[in-house]
């Protein structure tokens, strides 16, 4: 099997053994564009405050350098395997023609026109306004979304476009989910997965928002849906079909064979979100089985079989996760990035000199694991990319509290690194109070490369951390999906079983550190509740962003 997981900054393959979930070989291929935030590419078009896009062009190149060179590295002849599957980072989404053509590539110059990445917040205030109508409308959907859709989400970016650039909206026949997009490429054949239109796509019970409640939003957003293609599951409108995860979305096609070199009429699996399919990865894809993501952010994923309301959760879908269980998502917009911030922007030459080849994030561990819980005297709040989960509001940002002028680099940082822990402790505590139990906390990610890090999220949650058995967790979670999709295994479950790994029990909390991060913890909840309501952080942004035109 081939799994393909495309990212924020670069796309990895990686080939799998069928039987037991052995990677064989991988290879990464990093984007040329890596993430547009400043100016398109080429025409120098200026972007405003808060964009994040992406070049299609990049995904298919790591479908032509990535998918080969795994191949290549494993060993394997191309006639030996017999699926493909693919993830990708949600909401990342674009608009494109009927045939598939993103407009970006008929009008580069337009920043619209382009797909927004995840991590695009500049929809914020369209965001805003799909809340307040849905709660107003008392719009049964809401609840299922925490009481608030992100501005990460479909529909606030879509409204984003058409109130911005209607011309880029009425070309746009299609608004789709990268995660989709790149299953048409390698397929020819149009789909939608129910884990991205459930979560990001506001699809529940059977049925997207009415046409009534988006013409309120605005009359020229009545027919968005129409832009979506999709009908019930399982059945195909226009030609589209929304699929079951692990199910078959199509075979390799001659040209998908020729960028890859998996042979045509191969399985493709359907697409699916990066987090989400790394649930299989590490096995966990039972009730209460919390994995966290935990890279450039978090995105913390939950199979239940219970429906509830969980304040600020980013979505709760069925068979979002794995069919038959209700599916639970919550994040947090940046965990990876703010150590990156802190590092790439607050560090004295001196640290530089005397971190050598180790590197700064390792030298600043290693200083900031020597302290005492507490030590260093501060406390932060985890917004530096503002808040996914509880508050749902990526106006906010980050706050630190208590610094001196005795506080060292190794203290700010050991206190981000807590920062991001008490907003998962936050979470954990949110699910649990709205009767939704948390039975096992599982990492995955990139930074499970920090046993401190690790420890600390132990000590804080109070809990066992179990870890992912593998580096490539969601390649391999698509490579499971790729499994079902191909006949190998009946179902996700048994796939999972079989090659999926964690170890569990890996980091296991300290009881004394534990009782000093609770004394901490009270105070990040009075710093979160004291500027939860935005109204300074609101304004700060406002100025700056106004000084900024």
């Amino acid at each position: 099997m081939v799994g393909v997981d495309f990212g924020t900054l670069s796309g990895r393959a990686v080939v799998v053994r069928v039987s037991d979930g052995a990677e064989l070989g991988s290879a990464v291929h990093e984007y040329a564009h890596r993430v547009i935030e400043q100016e398109l590419p080429g025409s120098g078009v200026r972007l405003g405050p808060d964009w994040a896009l992406q070049s299609p062009q990049d995904w298919i190149d790591v479908l032509k350098n990535a998918v080969p060179q795994a191949i290549a590295a494993a060993g394997v002849r191309p006639e030996e395997i017999v699926g493909i599957g693919t993830d990708f980072t949600a909401c990342t989404v674009l608009p494109a023609t009927a045939d598939g053509t993103p407009l970006c590539f008929e009008t580069p110059d337009e920043p619209h026109a382009w797909p927004k990445l995840w991590k695009h917040h500049a929809a914020q205030p369209h965001a805003d306004r799909i809340n307040e109508l849905a709660a107003r409308r008392g719009e049964a959907w809401l609840p299922r979304y925490g009481g608030k859709i992100s501005s990460e989400w479909e529909f606030a970016k879509a409204l984003q476009v058409l109130e911005e650039a209607p011309e880029v909206y009425a070309r746009a026949e299609r608004w789709i989910e990268a995660a989709d997009w790149i299953i048409w490429q390698l397929t020819g054949v149009e789909s939608r997965n129910i884990c991205t239109v459930g979560y990001k796509g506001v699809f529940q019970d059977g049925a997207y928002p009415s046409e009534e409640y988006l013409a309120e939003l605005n009359p020229g957003f009545a027919g968005f849906v129409g832009k979506l293609a999709t009908g019930a599951v399982g059945e195909k409108v226009g030609g589209v079909t929304l699929a079951h995860l692990g199910g078959l979305a199509g075979r390799v096609t001659a040209r998908a064979s020729e960028w890859t070199g998996i042979p045509e009429g191969v399985a493709v699996a359907v697409g699916n979100v990066d987090a989400h399919v790394t649930a299989a990865a590490a096995d966990a894809v039972r009730p209460g089985q919390m994995v966290a993501i935990m890279g450039t952010s978090t995105c913390h994923i939950m199979p239940s079989d219970r429906l509830a309301e969980v304040p600020g959760m980013c979505g709760v879908v069925r068979d979002g996760i794995v069919p038959g269980l209700w599916g639970y998502e919550a994040g947090q917009s940046a965990v990876g990035d703010i150590f990156a911030w802190f590092v790439e922007n607050f560090v004295p030459a001196s640290y530089v000199e005397r971190a050598g080849e180790q590197g700064l994030h390792a030298y600043l561990t290693a200083l900031a694991e020597k302290q005492e819980v507490g030590e260093h005297g501060l406390v932060a709040l985890d917004w530096f990319g503002g808040n996914r989960s509880v508050l749902v509001d990526h106006n906010l940002s980050g706050v630190i509290v208590g610094q001196t002028l005795a506080t060292r680099p190794e203290d700010v940082y050991r206190a981000l690194i807590e920062s991001t822990a008490f907003g998962t402790r936050m979470i954990v505590e949110t699910f649990e109070r709205a009767g939704v139990p948390v039975e096992e906390f599982i990492v995955a990610g990139g930074l499970l490369k920090n046993p401190f890090l690790m420890q600390v999220y132990a000590d804080v949650l109070r809990r066992p951390l179990s870890v992912i058995g593998s580096d490539q967790g969601p390649a391999l979670g698509s490579a499971i999906h790729a499994a079902v999709a191909a006949g190998a295994y009946p179902g996700i479950e048994e796939a999972a079983a079989a090659m999926g790994k964690r170890t569990e029990n890996a980091y296991v909390p300290d009881a004394a550190r534990a009782d000093a991060y609770d004394r901490l913890y009270a105070e990040y909840r009075r710093l979160h509740d004291f500027f939860a309501d935005g109204r300074m952080l609101h304004t700060l942004r406002a100025i700056r962003n106004e000084a900024a035109k």
